[in-house]
């Protein structure tokens, strides 16, 4: 099967319809095929700077992907930007999330380094993106590249301070807040109910919605809390979710049931 297939996040962005996604840390792709069998999610994301991988895992985790018809999504490290996207995307990853950029030349850069030649970098190559170069030619390629969804982390104050400069860049379809790295750009980390965090939060939102990137909204917490997160932004045009990661989950969890059979064991 060659991975010139449907991008179903692309898809959905470009009829303007809502999107939902997930985060995994794991390169375990039967926890790919867990997510797809909820059957709620149109997109996974690997997020590769906070855990070991390989090239191999990154094929295999988009192959358990194309069993569900999921999309894939990585969230990659400033550096080597191009060469990280460039192998996801060789392996099968349908959009990339580049993070920690701090200046426009950088936001010019990530999406250079994933469109096609003449406009950005990527040529051809005999990997799984292209059918090994058997099933797929250059147009196919150049199609595909183009169809690959471009995100970016807003996160850092001089990006935040050119924030009108960045979103009138063409070539890129999503943006996400990054309220941790923010806060500790801003100088005052850890402090997420700072008034100037939430304002930089909302600034980045509505400027997103006025020129159409699809602010995604983080959520995390209980399904109320999910609940109440999406009611919040909906109301300002926020119509893309990423909800949880599996090991936030898995210690949610645990805590939570923890609790219960630790009580009911008389231990404290």
């Amino acid at each position: 099967m060659s991975a010139l297939r449907k991008n179903t996040l692309r898809e959905l962005l470009r009829n303007g319809k809502p999107t939902i996604g997930t985060h995994v840390a794991s390169t375990w792709p039967g926890l790919i095929e867990v997510i797809g069998l909820t059957g709620k999610m149109d997109y996974v994301e690997f997020v590769s700077q906070y855990a070991p991988y390989d090239l191999y895992a990154l094929e295999n985790m988009a192959r358990a992907a194309d069993l569900h018809g999921l999309s894939t999504m990585i969230k990659i490290d400033a550096e080597p930007k191009t060469y990280l996207a460039q192998k996801s995307i060789a392996a099968g990853f349908q959009s990339v999330l580049f993070a920690d950029l701090h200046s426009v030349r950088e936001v010019e850069e990530a999406i250079t380094a994933v469109r096609p030649e003449p406009k950005g970098v990527h040529g051809c190559f005999d990997n799984r993106a292209q059918g090994y170069g058997i099933t797929a030619s250059a147009k196919d390629y150049v199609q595909y590249y183009n169809d690959i969804v471009i995100a970016v982390m807003i996160e850092k104050k001089p990006l935040l301070d050119k924030l009108e400069d960045v979103m009138n860049l063409d070539g890129f379809d999503m943006v996400v807040f990054g309220g941790c790295d923010m806060s500790m750009s801003m100088g005052i980390p850890g402090q997420y109910d700072n008034p100037k965090l939430s304002e930089a939060r909302e600034k980045v939102i509505k400027t997103a919605v006025k020129y159409d990137k699809h602010p995604r909204l983080e959520l995390g917490g209980t399904a109320e809390d999910v609940r109440k997160g999406i009611e919040k932004y909906k109301k300002i045009g926020v119509t893309d979710i990423a909800i949880g990661t599996d090991y936030d989950i898995i210690h949610s969890y645990l805590v939570e049931t923890g609790a219960v059979a630790a009580k009911l064991l008389g231990r404290k």
